[in-house]
């Protein structure tokens, strides 16, 4: 599965005998799918396939659906009121001999209140369905195009994504092999320091102070925190390469990423080490941004 972008746009328009309609989706972040639906009069019972169909299509976002139905024309018909008519022709036969006795003519009903009423005429049942199917395949098409623009820029994020973990680990491998951290190096700034401290100092106790500093050395290795950030940076990668609903799992490596990248900021001895952390938490903060528009 491809990797999605949670925003979005998809528009799809058509008409049906005299009918047209036209479906519109919009979408954007969400930390879940939360459907909004604007549906025309009468057509309500729509809702539940379609919230069960954006479903199926997506997992996250805020999505926003509006269909727009119209006529192309209104068509009238006539209706006869026969118990208006019956109740006219009835007193004409109570008023024969008092009234002209000629046949009704139709211009003189039409003008009679009641007899004759103007209505939009309606469509049949077939008519209607028809028009219901087409628009249920315009909202398929719709959710289709709609899935294929996120896809197309969740791909684009998974390669920004992807240069952000390649620089991670890029860092991270540099931080590992910083001379600073090679025993030699960690033993004679020990050294130095013990002595440091040795000097003029007689009182102090030697084998309690080079205790102290073997503890403090081990404390301020960052081993674990190198050895986790290499098996964040391969967990990241393989869900960039993998695509589907990422973006939460993404979201928790970017913290953890930003957790090991802070402890070694605080244990780092060395400038080297120190530039190198903090261009890490840089670029971290630059990938869990990106992260947040993910499906």
């Amino acid at each position: 599965m491809a990797l999605q972008s949670m925003t979005g746009f998809a528009r799809r328009e058509g008409t049906s005998g005299r009918w047209r309609w036209a479906w519109e989706l919009r979408s954007v972040n969400g930390k879940g799918l939360d459907l909004r639906l604007r549906l025309p009069p009468g057509l309500e019972r729509m809702e539940a396939d379609v919230r069960r169909l954006a479903g199926e299509s997506f997992s996250r976002g805020n999505l926003q659906a509006s269909l727009s139905v119209t006529a192309d024309e209104n068509r009238f018909e006539a209706v006869l009121n026969k118990e208006a008519l019956a109740a006219v022709l009835a007193m004409r036969e109570q008023l024969d001999g008092v009234i002209d006795p000629a046949p009704l003519k139709l211009d003189t009903l039409l003008l009679v209140r009641g007899i004759v009423e103007f209505r939009e005429s309606e469509d049949g049942e077939e008519a209607l369905a028809a028009r219901d199917a087409d628009i249920a395949a315009g909202l398929l098409a719709a959710l289709s195009d709609l899935r294929a623009m996120r896809e197309q820029e969740g791909s684009a994020l998974a390669r920004i994504l992807l240069d952000h973990v390649t620089t991670i680990e890029g860092l991270t491998r540099t931080i590992e092999l910083d001379p600073s951290r090679s025993p030699q190096e960690i033993a004679a700034r020990l050294v130095a320091q013990v002595a440091l401290l040795m000097d003029g100092m007689a009182a102090l106790d030697r084998d309690r102070l080079h205790a102290e500093a073997a503890l403090l050395a081990t404390k301020a290795d960052l081993r674990e925190e190198i050895d986790r950030l290499k098996a964040h940076v391969a967990a990241a990668r393989d869900l960039l390469v993998k695509g589907g609903p990422a973006g939460r799992r993404l979201d928790f490596l970017a913290q953890e990423f930003n957790r090991e990248s802070n402890t070694i900021c605080s244990k780092s001895n060395a400038s080297a080490v120190t530039a190198a952390g903090i261009e890490l938490k840089v670029v971290i903060d630059q990938f869990r941004e990106q992260v947040q528009n993910l499906e």
